[in-house]
């Protein structure tokens, strides 16, 4: 199997860049069909107009329904064809990411993503996470290329709910881990090859930088501020994170995230919060070094990531709800099956009863 590392055509981030939409995408096109939220267009549209003259490009906007599920991508993608638009653009959190990625790739045509936020990995990749209409995993789409261009307004993230960036921490913590269990047991990678050394140095430095410029990020952008530690950080969610993750590859911790959906609670945490505890239950199941343990556990207390069960919304531990949740995580074609040993709802079950009572220790700890 060859070393394959995917990557988007373009990645620009820098403060205004927003106003700068258009400019990029009249290489792509002429007539740009942007997918946003109802508050995300009252945000953007008064940027995106005004770097409008003069580039050529008209735009249409479509209003997300709040799902990436294979019914909204079909209704998403009857409306640009009806607009007669030659391009994508999706603006705002990454389920409006995927959603644009996937309508672009069954109209094949060029796809921008613009993040707002900056709570997944899910910007750069050539993937869309695919779930039921209730919000539900479904499925992985793994699309035949990244987008053409990832374009990131760090005035615009910055100034989204602190919340959101700390999420994005924690789809970027499993990144170098789950890379890790992949280059262990020689696991494809999302792109169908085998990891590189770039990609696995890529995985580490985001990790090393979320611990280097985490708490400090997470603490400015409270203050709706943003400092360089803020712009390391949504590098790192974005751009690291997203290519560590596809050319490194997935594992434990995100499966577990795709078992926590059938818990009802979970609904209303972020992606990257479920992540974070499923990195905490990989780490149980490779029976990690304790100090290893112990820097993630402390990271996700100092900015905010759950450790615990509770800490999900699962108030009340029921066991055959967990069982269903490691059921569905070691399901055949998850990502669990690139750990590097085998794996079983057994295993899982009890790795992530151990993680709930580690996160449940160092919080009575004070640690």
């Amino acid at each position: 199997m060859a070393q394959i590392i995917g990557s988007p055509g373009r990645y620009i981030q820098g403060k205004g860049e927003l106003n700068n939409l258009c400019k990029y995408a009249a290489d792509y096109g002429s007539r740009l069909f942007i997918l946003t939220s109802p508050s995300g267009k009252k945000r953007v549209e008064p940027s995106i107009q005004a770097g409008k003259d003069g580039t050529g490009v008209e735009t249409v906007y479509e209003v997300f329904n709040g799902e990436c599920s294979m019914n909204e991508i079909n209704r998403v993608m009857e409306a640009a064809k009806g607009a007669g638009c030659d391009m994508i653009a999706g603006v705002g959190g990454g389920k409006i990411h995927d959603t644009a990625k996937a309508v672009a790739h069954y109209m094949g045509k060029p796809v921008i993503i613009v993040p707002t936020i900056a709570s997944t990995d899910a910007p750069c990749s050539a993937l869309s996470v695919i779930y039921t209409d209730e919000g539900v995993f479904e499925k992985y789409l793994f699309l035949p290329a990244s987008p053409n261009v990832v374009l990131v307004d760090t005035e615009v993230v910055s100034k989204a709910p602190a919340r959101l960036l700390v999420a994005g921490m924690g789809d970027a913590l499993a990144t170098y881990f789950e890379a890790r269990a992949c280059m262990q047991s020689s696991a494809a990678n999302c792109v169908g090859g085998k990891s590189t050394l770039a990609a696995m140095a890529l995985a580490r430095l985001c990790y090393e930088t979320l611990l280097e410029n985490g708490v400090s990020a997470a603490l400015a952008v409270t203050e709706n501020v943003c400092t360089k530690a803020v712009e390391h950080v949504i590098e790192a969610n974005t751009y690291l994170s997203g290519i560590g993750f596809e050319s490194g590859g997935l594992a434990g911790a995100h499966a577990v995230h795709n078992g926590l959906t059938v818990i009802e609670e979970t609904h209303a945490l972020y992606h990257g919060e479920k992540v974070a505890f499923g990195t905490l239950v990989q780490l149980v199941l490779e029976n990690a070094d304790s100090e290893e343990i112990e820097t993630v556990v402390d990271f996700c207390s100092a900015v905010g990531l759950p450790t615990t069960l509770s800490q999900l919304g699962i108030k009340e531990v029921k066991p055959d709800q967990i069982m269903e949740v490691a059921k569905l995580a070691a399901a055949e074609g998850d990502t669990l099956g690139n750990m590097p040993f085998e794996v079983t709802p057994e295993d899982v079950y009890a790795a992530i009863m151990a993680a709930d009572a580690i996160g449940r220790h160092y919080a009575e700890e004070g640690v």
